[in-house]
């Protein structure tokens, strides 16, 4: 089967046929590699559309020819030659024809655009462009390309639950807010914000608009005022949840807290530091001690220290999280923020008040039935993280903006699109 009879068969483009196909051998070896040419010329029997409003009309004369890569074959690069037409518009007048087969102006095609925009999902950019001899800005504007196409394309219907958390990037504190949909079964990065403000956030509502908002259930965050501000101000009919995830993180910050206090305590008495190297051993959870940490633990758990009261603490208040009905889950609460209060660990009496101010938004976890948590977020959040890492950072928010969307927004593609994949 000739080439341009497969092209045609797999690949068609309305109103231009495949014609021949030459190759053009490597000029030494080891230098420039072997090229496919594939002509191609538009059907006699259609007619072109004006590039600037879409109107068809008669061909004026052809321009210069012209090379589009294309989707590789064999590992061969491939490139479409074609002599574009120029229009008489009745309305424009003489205007280079409109080719819904190319990027734009690039000389790029839009299958070959798909396929880099694929690959690039799975590596850095830097690294699609070596493998498939294009530029880095060729694969940024494919990129670009498909974020733009799937975000106009995607379907916004029945999202319910969001987490909004923010993350850091560049230099100095310069934040991202960024709002996740958490619905079982579609998880997806929703939007990006520059800066972690209340307007930040209200920008996101505004551009999703009210109807988005009145059909929210659902909104995990942290305890960042101004996110906690305006969604009881905008998502009125949703629960604000704060699960286990960040108050867990927040007791854990003042077990540590206690620990360090202690360690500099008995470095000024001059006593032993029978703390030292024993950090991970009240942090983490039993079942996931290393057998070095649990003997470790064993004999830090029979002195009289108060790194250990804090310890027992905290190993109490996951009995909290077992509870299923949210009455009774309220009784512990406030039976342990009692005995906490009674410790004498300021660390722990700054969490007890932390909980007492957010006690109606905890609560509201055990009214979700336990489904959603940030802990979600910030797995999501990783992802960023690492993306941005990949690249060894982006030049610009706007850059990083498309770069988390392509590689976390879970965007649809043209059927079309998949063919070669």
């Amino acid at each position: 089967m000739r080439i341009a009879t497969l092209l045609n068969a797999l690949y068609p483009i309305k109103g231009f046929v495949y014609t021949d196909v030459d190759y053009e051998p490597p000029d030494a070896p080891g230098g420039k590699p072997i090229l496919l040419k594939v002509e191609v010329r538009e059907d006699k029997r259609s007619r072109g559309r004006c590039g600037k409003c879409g109107e068809s009309g008669p061909c004026h004369d052809h321009l210069p020819r012209r090379a589009y890569q294309f989707v590789p074959l064999w590992s061969i690069p491939v490139v479409l030659l074609y002599s574009r037409r120029r229009i008489h518009c009745p309305r424009c007048g003489v205007k280079a024809e409109r080719l819904d087969w190319a990027l734009g102006k690039s000389p790029v095609t839009l299958a070959f655009a798909w396929f880099l925009a694929l690959w690039a999902r799975e590596m850095s950019w830097h690294k699609a462009g070596i493998l498939f001899g294009v530029s880095w800005h060729m694969v940024y504007s494919a990129v670009r390309h498909a974020v733009e196409w799937g975000i106009a394309h995607r379907n916004l219907s029945g999202v319910t639950a969001i987490g909004v958390d923010e993350i850091a990037y560049g230099y100095g504190q310069k934040y991202l807010t960024l709002v996740y949909q958490l619905d079982r079964g579609c998880r997806r990065l929703l939007w990006i914000g520059k800066d972690r403000t209340e307007e930040t956030l209200r920008r996101f509502f505004d551009e999703f608009g009210k109807t988005f908002a009145e059909g929210l259930r659902y909104v995990c965050s942290d305890m960042w005022k101004p996110y906690l501000k305006v969604i009881a101000e905008r998502a009125v009919k949703a629960l604000n949840i704060l699960d286990r995830f960040h108050i867990m993180m927040h007791m854990s910050k003042a077990v540590d807290e206690v620990r360090r206090d202690e360690v500099h305590r008995l470095r000024k008495e001059k006593r032993e530091a029978v703390l030292s190297k024993s950090r991970w051993c009240f942090l983490k959870r039993p079942e996931n001690l290393t057998a070095k940490q649990e003997v470790k633990l064993r004999e830090l758990l029979g002195m009289n220290l108060r790194t250990v009261r804090a310890y027992l603490l905290k190993e109490s208040f996951q009995q909290f999280w077992e509870y299923l009905r949210p009455f009774w889950a309220g009784r512990y609460l406030d039976s342990w923020c009692r005995a906490a209060m009674r410790s004498r660990l300021e660390p722990f009496k700054k969490f007890v008040n932390m909980m007492r101010a957010h006690r109606t938004l905890v609560m509201n976890w055990f009214s979700a039935n336990k489904d959603l948590n940030s802990g979600i977020v910030e797995g999501m959040n990783n992802k960023a993280r690492t993306r941005i890492k990949m690249a060894y950072g982006y030049r610009n928010v706007e850059t990083l903006t498309i770069a988390l969307f392509h590689q976390m927004g879970g965007l649809t593609t043209p059927p079309e699109a998949h063919r070669f994949f």
